[in-house]
């Protein structure tokens, strides 16, 4: 973990350093990031996202990093003890982290990451306005889940059901994710069916279901939990054949078919930034929830070849970028 490596780090060093060192490192303040799981890629975002305001790991801040291994009930317990602590700011990667934090403090700034309309959710007031103590990156859309499911009605155009896969144990995106496509999918003439998935179990049962009842598409709902276990999405659509679109880039480069939204690179080094910013004096009430401009599609054509799929023109000359 982050937070072991830094403190390995410091006890390596503390016996050379004069107590005036010492004094100034225990001074330094302190970041609380949240994730589901540790990802490397997602925290590196971050903290160019710090430097950019001139922020270093162990230099200049000290980074307290938390999981909760997939339970979003330990979110509580995990910011209760921070928020005692007092920490400078919290940094939440997922939307249940946040509505956590929202919850456990008022007072110490809070910077977010959601795939949710955070109006909706109670987080902010207003996007251009958000008030009180949070602030943060949205790249909610419901134009965007449509859109989605739009290139993969391109690329299965004879399909009639449409797979819905969701992660229950976030039921704030998951409702959101289904109502969207839902909509989206009576405007393109196709029937939804739900699958819940919250550990890697489910997910094989759900694969297994979308065979069994021969439903020919799949769309996965934004989610850290997905994001995490991609690899293993990516192989069980190859596997039983199901084209699947999926919200982020990532999972093209897993053998993923269709991914279609935002960076998330971007959008994290966004919640960077705006911590940088915070801890150098300005208030997250003063700070815009920042919205992507930008949304990539991405197709994978080895995998369509792979499960026997013929990717029309039309969206090979639209996407951003063709994996061969």
């Amino acid at each position: 973990m982050i937070r072991r490596e830094f403190i390995t780090m410091l006890g390596g060093a503390a016996a050379a350093w004069p107590v005036a060192a010492i004094a100034q490192r225990n001074a330094m303040p302190v970041i609380a990031y949240f994730d589901v799981a540790e990802q490397p890629q997602v925290l590196a975002a971050f903290y160019r996202g710090l430097a950019d305001n001139g922020y270093f790991a162990g230099q200049n801040v000290t980074i307290e990093f938390r999981s909760n291994a997939g339970r979003y009930d330990r979110f509580p317990e995990l910011l209760s003890e921070l928020v005692r602590r007092e920490v400078a700011v919290i940094a939440t990667i997922n939307t249940p982290a946040a509505l956590a934090a929202k919850t456990a403090t008022t007072t110490i700034p809070i910077v977010f990451l959601t795939a949710s309309d955070p109006v909706r959710l109670g987080l902010v007031a207003n996007l251009n306005r958000p008030g009180g103590n949070v602030t943060g990156v949205s790249f909610f859309s419901a134009e965007l889940a449509a859109k989605r499911l739009a290139f993969l009605r391109e690329l299965v155009p004879a399909a009639t059901h449409v797979g819905v896969l969701v992660n229950p144990t976030d039921a704030t995106r998951a409702d959101t994710t289904v109502t969207d496509v839902a909509a989206a999918a009576r405007m393109l003439g196709l029937e939804i069916v739900v699958l819940n998935a919250a550990t890697r179990g489910e997910i094989d049962v759900a694969f297994e279901t979308l065979a069994r009842d021969r439903i020919e598409a799949l769309f996965v709902a934004p989610d850290v939990f997905f994001n995490i276990r991609r690899v293993q999405l990516a192989t069980l659509a190859a596997r039983y054949q199901i084209p699947t679109a999926y919200a982020v880039r990532e999972f093209a480069d897993v053998g993923g078919l269709l991914t279609y939204g935002a960076s998330i690179s971007d959008a994290v080094r966004q919640v960077g930034v705006y911590t940088g910013r915070i801890l150098k004096g300005e208030k997250p009430a003063d700070l815009p929830v920042v919205q992507p401009s930008k949304f990539e599609l991405v197709i994978n054509a080895q995998t369509a070849k792979a499960i026997g799929l013929s990717v029309p023109d039309k969206l090979l000359v639209a996407a951003d970028e063709v994996i061969e």
